[in-house]
Protein backbone atom coordinates (compact mmCIF):
# COMPACT_ATOMS: atom_id res chain seq x y z
CA UNK A 1 0.00 0.00 0.00
CA UNK A 2 1.72 2.97 -1.27
CA UNK A 3 0.32 7.10 -1.44
CA UNK A 4 -0.39 9.85 0.82
CA UNK A 5 -3.26 10.03 2.93
CA UNK A 6 -5.22 13.68 3.35
CA UNK A 7 -5.67 13.02 7.17
CA UNK A 8 -7.85 15.79 8.82
CA UNK A 9 -5.99 15.57 12.14
CA UNK A 10 -8.50 16.78 15.15
CA UNK A 11 -7.91 18.52 18.39
CA UNK A 12 -5.47 16.82 20.98
CA UNK A 13 -3.80 13.76 18.71
CA UNK A 14 -0.03 15.01 18.30
CA UNK A 15 1.17 14.43 14.39
CA UNK A 16 3.04 11.59 15.99
CA UNK A 17 -0.42 9.88 16.95
CA UNK A 18 -1.99 10.43 13.91
CA UNK A 19 1.08 9.00 12.04
CA UNK A 20 1.16 5.68 14.52
CA UNK A 21 -2.79 5.63 13.65
CA UNK A 22 -2.18 5.36 10.08
CA UNK A 23 0.63 2.67 10.26
CA UNK A 24 -1.00 0.42 12.71
CA UNK A 25 -3.73 0.50 9.89
CA UNK A 26 -1.77 -0.05 6.78
CA UNK A 27 0.95 -2.07 8.35
CA UNK A 28 3.38 0.18 6.51
CA UNK A 29 6.26 2.60 7.09
CA UNK A 30 4.86 5.79 7.53
CA UNK A 31 5.45 9.72 7.96
CA UNK A 32 3.94 13.25 8.15
CA UNK A 33 4.97 15.29 5.40
CA UNK A 34 4.93 18.77 7.87
CA UNK A 35 3.88 18.32 12.00
CA UNK A 36 0.45 19.97 13.22
CA UNK A 37 0.53 21.19 16.54
CA UNK A 38 -1.65 18.50 19.10
CA UNK A 39 -4.03 21.61 19.50
CA UNK A 40 -4.44 22.38 16.38
CA UNK A 41 -6.40 20.69 13.62
CA UNK A 42 -6.58 20.13 9.67
CA UNK A 43 -4.46 19.17 7.06
CA UNK A 44 -1.66 16.38 8.25
CA UNK A 45 -0.49 14.68 4.65
CA UNK A 46 0.77 11.58 5.97
CA UNK A 47 2.98 9.34 3.62
CA UNK A 48 2.42 5.48 3.34
CA UNK A 49 4.47 2.87 2.20
CA UNK A 50 6.95 4.01 -0.44
CA UNK A 51 5.59 7.60 -0.94
CA UNK A 52 7.83 8.59 2.31
CA UNK A 53 10.56 8.87 -0.26
CA UNK A 54 8.68 11.67 -2.44
CA UNK A 55 9.07 14.59 0.84
CA UNK A 56 12.47 15.34 -0.33
CA UNK A 57 10.88 16.52 -3.82
CA UNK A 58 7.85 18.26 -3.35
CA UNK A 59 7.95 21.47 -5.35
CA UNK A 60 4.98 22.90 -2.97
CA UNK A 61 5.46 22.97 0.64
CA UNK A 62 3.26 26.39 1.11
CA UNK A 63 0.66 26.41 4.71
CA UNK A 64 -2.25 28.23 5.12
CA UNK A 65 -4.04 28.51 7.97
CA UNK A 66 -7.53 30.21 10.00
CA UNK A 67 -6.57 31.29 12.96
CA UNK A 68 -7.60 33.00 15.97
CA UNK A 69 -5.39 35.53 17.44
CA UNK A 70 -6.88 36.93 20.79
CA UNK A 71 -5.60 39.99 22.62
CA UNK A 72 -6.56 39.24 26.11
CA UNK A 73 -3.14 38.52 27.05
CA UNK A 74 0.00 36.84 25.98
CA UNK A 75 1.37 33.46 27.39
CA UNK A 76 4.85 31.63 27.82
CA UNK A 77 3.48 29.13 24.85
CA UNK A 78 1.97 31.44 22.97
CA UNK A 79 -1.31 29.63 22.88
CA UNK A 80 -4.55 29.22 24.90
CA UNK A 81 -2.74 26.12 26.92
CA UNK A 82 0.35 28.61 28.02
CA UNK A 83 0.33 30.63 31.07
CA UNK A 84 -0.33 34.58 31.08
CA UNK A 85 2.81 36.55 30.61
CA UNK A 86 1.68 39.62 30.04
CA UNK A 87 -1.99 41.30 30.10
CA UNK A 88 -3.85 42.35 27.58
CA UNK A 89 -5.26 46.00 26.58
CA UNK A 90 -7.55 45.23 24.51
CA UNK A 91 -7.47 44.62 20.52
CA UNK A 92 -5.80 47.14 18.20
CA UNK A 93 -7.96 49.57 16.07
CA UNK A 94 -8.18 47.91 12.55
CA UNK A 95 -5.70 50.05 10.81
CA UNK A 96 -3.38 49.59 12.94
CA UNK A 97 -3.62 45.62 12.87
CA UNK A 98 -3.76 46.02 9.10
CA UNK A 99 -0.38 47.73 9.14
CA UNK A 100 1.11 44.81 11.51
CA UNK A 101 -0.01 42.48 8.87
CA UNK A 102 1.76 43.97 6.49
CA UNK A 103 4.74 44.57 8.60
CA UNK A 104 5.31 40.78 8.64
CA UNK A 105 4.49 39.79 5.35
CA UNK A 106 7.23 38.65 2.89
CA UNK A 107 10.57 37.36 4.43
CA UNK A 108 11.12 37.81 7.94
CA UNK A 109 13.14 36.46 10.58
CA UNK A 110 10.85 34.16 13.14
CA UNK A 111 12.27 33.34 16.74
CA UNK A 112 10.87 29.54 17.06
CA UNK A 113 8.82 29.20 20.60
CA UNK A 114 10.45 27.77 23.62
CA UNK A 115 7.62 25.49 23.58
CA UNK A 116 8.62 23.70 20.38
CA UNK A 117 9.61 20.59 18.72
CA UNK A 118 12.84 21.66 17.87
CA UNK A 119 15.48 19.76 19.76
CA UNK A 120 18.54 20.64 21.55
CA UNK A 121 21.08 18.35 22.72
CA UNK A 122 18.82 15.04 21.23
CA UNK A 123 15.90 16.59 23.41
CA UNK A 124 12.52 18.47 22.40
CA UNK A 125 12.29 22.39 23.67
CA UNK A 126 8.97 21.98 24.96
CA UNK A 127 9.97 18.85 27.65
CA UNK A 128 13.06 21.34 28.26
CA UNK A 129 10.37 23.85 28.95
CA UNK A 130 8.24 21.90 31.12
CA UNK A 131 11.31 21.54 33.41
CA UNK A 132 11.56 25.28 33.71
CA UNK A 133 14.49 25.24 31.26
CA UNK A 134 13.75 27.79 28.89
CA UNK A 135 16.30 28.02 25.43
CA UNK A 136 16.37 31.09 23.65
CA UNK A 137 16.29 29.94 19.68
CA UNK A 138 17.95 31.63 17.14
CA UNK A 139 15.85 33.69 14.51
CA UNK A 140 15.23 31.81 11.08
CA UNK A 141 14.14 33.52 8.13
CA UNK A 142 10.42 32.33 7.03
CA UNK A 143 8.50 33.57 4.26
CA UNK A 144 5.18 34.99 5.00
CA UNK A 145 2.96 35.04 1.47
CA UNK A 146 -0.48 36.87 3.19
CA UNK A 147 -2.37 37.67 6.17
CA UNK A 148 -6.23 37.91 5.67
CA UNK A 149 -8.38 39.87 8.17
CA UNK A 150 -11.20 37.88 8.30
CA UNK A 151 -13.43 39.12 11.08
CA UNK A 152 -13.70 40.89 14.17
CA UNK A 153 -14.72 38.46 16.82
CA UNK A 154 -15.76 40.65 19.82
CA UNK A 155 -14.01 43.37 21.51
CA UNK A 156 -10.82 41.23 21.85
CA UNK A 157 -10.23 38.94 19.30
CA UNK A 158 -9.84 38.32 15.17
CA UNK A 159 -9.77 35.73 12.67
CA UNK A 160 -6.85 35.58 10.07
CA UNK A 161 -6.07 33.66 7.30
CA UNK A 162 -2.07 33.04 6.79
CA UNK A 163 -0.53 31.67 3.69
CA UNK A 164 3.17 31.03 4.21
CA UNK A 165 6.29 28.69 3.55
CA UNK A 166 7.12 25.42 5.61
CA UNK A 167 8.57 26.15 8.87
CA UNK A 168 6.40 29.41 10.02
CA UNK A 169 5.05 29.45 13.38
CA UNK A 170 1.66 30.53 13.26
CA UNK A 171 1.25 31.43 17.42
CA UNK A 172 4.70 33.07 17.04
CA UNK A 173 3.28 34.83 14.40
CA UNK A 174 0.29 36.22 16.43
CA UNK A 175 2.29 36.84 19.45
CA UNK A 176 4.50 38.88 17.44
CA UNK A 177 1.17 40.80 15.83
CA UNK A 178 0.60 41.37 19.42
CA UNK A 179 4.31 42.62 20.34
CA UNK A 180 4.26 44.90 17.03
CA UNK A 181 0.67 46.95 17.88
CA UNK A 182 1.55 46.93 21.91
CA UNK A 183 -1.55 44.97 22.41
CA UNK A 184 -0.33 41.72 24.01
CA UNK A 185 -1.79 38.34 22.17
CA UNK A 186 -1.21 34.84 21.76
CA UNK A 187 -2.90 31.98 19.30
CA UNK A 188 -6.40 30.49 20.41
CA UNK A 189 -7.14 28.35 17.22
CA UNK A 190 -5.30 27.18 14.92
CA UNK A 191 -6.65 24.62 11.10
CA UNK A 192 -4.69 23.91 9.02
CA UNK A 193 -6.91 24.37 5.74
CA UNK A 194 -3.96 23.89 2.92
CA UNK A 195 -0.68 21.83 2.83
CA UNK A 196 1.11 22.18 -0.40
CA UNK A 197 -1.36 20.12 -3.06
CA UNK A 198 -3.48 18.64 0.18
CA UNK A 199 -7.16 20.57 1.22
CA UNK A 200 -8.68 21.06 3.82
CA UNK A 201 -11.94 20.06 1.49
CA UNK A 202 -10.78 16.69 0.53
CA UNK A 203 -9.18 15.62 4.01
CA UNK A 204 -10.69 12.30 5.92
CA UNK A 205 -11.30 12.01 9.49
CA UNK A 206 -9.50 9.17 11.38
CA UNK A 207 -13.05 7.77 12.29
CA UNK A 208 -13.37 8.01 7.89
CA UNK A 209 -10.30 6.20 7.55
CA UNK A 210 -11.02 3.74 10.41
CA UNK A 211 -14.54 2.94 8.82
CA UNK A 212 -12.37 2.55 5.07
CA UNK A 213 -10.05 -0.22 7.19
CA UNK A 214 -12.98 -2.05 8.59
CA UNK A 215 -14.26 -1.99 5.15
CA UNK A 216 -11.28 -3.76 3.51
CA UNK A 217 -11.35 -0.46 1.30
CA UNK A 218 -8.56 1.24 3.02
CA UNK A 219 -6.15 1.42 -0.41
CA UNK A 220 -9.28 3.76 -1.98
CA UNK A 221 -8.64 7.15 0.34
CA UNK A 222 -4.55 7.60 -0.89
CA UNK A 223 -3.54 10.20 -3.02
CA UNK A 224 -1.12 8.60 -6.16
CA UNK A 225 2.08 8.69 -5.23
CA UNK A 226 3.37 11.09 -8.05
CA UNK A 227 0.53 13.80 -6.89
CA UNK A 228 2.97 16.05 -5.35
CA UNK A 229 5.50 15.94 -8.17
CA UNK A 230 2.51 16.38 -11.05
CA UNK A 231 4.38 19.61 -12.09
CA UNK A 232 6.96 17.40 -13.73
CA UNK A 233 6.64 16.64 -17.23
CA UNK A 234 6.25 12.49 -17.48
CA UNK A 235 8.26 10.42 -19.75
CA UNK A 236 7.07 7.02 -20.77
CA UNK A 237 10.19 4.35 -20.68
CA UNK A 238 9.99 0.78 -22.22
CA UNK A 239 12.28 -1.95 -23.42
CA UNK A 240 16.38 -1.79 -22.37
CA UNK A 241 15.53 1.57 -20.65
CA UNK A 242 13.37 0.53 -18.52
CA UNK A 243 15.34 -2.12 -17.53
CA UNK A 244 18.53 -0.35 -16.83
CA UNK A 245 16.28 2.39 -14.78
CA UNK A 246 14.94 -0.55 -12.76
CA UNK A 247 18.61 -1.64 -12.29
CA UNK A 248 19.84 1.89 -11.35
CA UNK A 249 21.83 2.65 -14.37
CA UNK A 250 21.75 6.39 -15.43
CA UNK A 251 20.79 7.35 -18.75
CA UNK A 252 22.00 9.70 -21.67
CA UNK A 253 20.65 13.48 -20.73
CA UNK A 254 18.73 13.03 -24.02
CA UNK A 255 16.24 10.81 -22.15
CA UNK A 256 12.97 12.23 -22.92
CA UNK A 257 14.07 15.12 -24.65
CA UNK A 258 14.84 16.87 -21.23
CA UNK A 259 16.95 20.36 -21.36
CA UNK A 260 19.67 20.76 -19.20
CA UNK A 261 18.55 20.88 -15.14
CA UNK A 262 15.15 19.29 -16.12
CA UNK A 263 13.25 17.40 -13.41
CA UNK A 264 10.82 14.80 -15.49
CA UNK A 265 8.60 11.89 -14.61
CA UNK A 266 9.42 8.25 -15.70
CA UNK A 267 6.80 6.09 -16.33
CA UNK A 268 5.93 2.45 -17.37
CA UNK A 269 2.74 2.13 -18.40
CA UNK A 270 0.75 3.54 -15.65
CA UNK A 271 3.54 2.94 -13.15
CA UNK A 272 5.93 6.13 -11.84
CA UNK A 273 8.90 4.45 -11.31
CA UNK A 274 11.66 7.16 -10.87
CA UNK A 275 12.63 10.94 -11.40
CA UNK A 276 14.91 11.80 -13.78
CA UNK A 277 17.09 15.03 -13.42
CA UNK A 278 19.50 16.04 -16.25
CA UNK A 279 22.31 16.69 -15.42
CA UNK A 280 24.86 17.83 -18.71
CA UNK A 281 24.91 14.94 -21.03
CA UNK A 282 23.50 12.84 -17.96
CA UNK A 283 19.98 11.46 -16.60
CA UNK A 284 20.31 11.38 -13.05
CA UNK A 285 17.88 9.00 -11.20
CA UNK A 286 17.83 10.22 -7.69
CA UNK A 287 14.61 8.31 -6.85
CA UNK A 288 13.95 4.61 -8.71
CA UNK A 289 10.10 3.47 -6.96
CA UNK A 290 10.98 0.01 -7.36
CA UNK A 291 13.74 -2.69 -9.08
CA UNK A 292 13.39 -4.73 -11.95
CA UNK A 293 12.56 -8.18 -9.43
CA UNK A 294 9.69 -6.25 -7.56
CA UNK A 295 8.68 -5.06 -11.10
CA UNK A 296 8.38 -7.96 -12.96
CA UNK A 297 7.09 -10.33 -10.14
CA UNK A 298 3.91 -8.01 -10.65
CA UNK A 299 3.80 -7.56 -14.23
CA UNK A 300 5.68 -10.76 -15.82
CA UNK A 301 3.35 -13.26 -17.29
CA UNK A 302 1.04 -15.49 -14.77
CA UNK A 303 2.44 -12.96 -12.02
CA UNK A 304 -0.44 -12.78 -9.68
Amino acid sequence: MNGFLNLLKPPGMSSAAAVGFVKRLTGEKTGHAGTLDPEACGVLPVMVGKATRVLPYFEDKSKEYIAEICFTCATDTQDAQGTMTEPGRGMPEKEELLSAFRDFTGTILQRPPAYSAIKRDGQPLYALARKGVLVETEPRPTDIFGIELLDELGPDSARIRVRCGGGTYIRTLCHDIGQRTGHPAHMRLLIRTRSGCFRLEESRTPEEVQAAYEAGTLDTLLCPMDLPVRHLRAVQVAGKTLKQILNGVRQPGSLGRAADGEWIRLYAGDEWIALGHRMGETMELPLILTDQMDYLSRHAPGAE
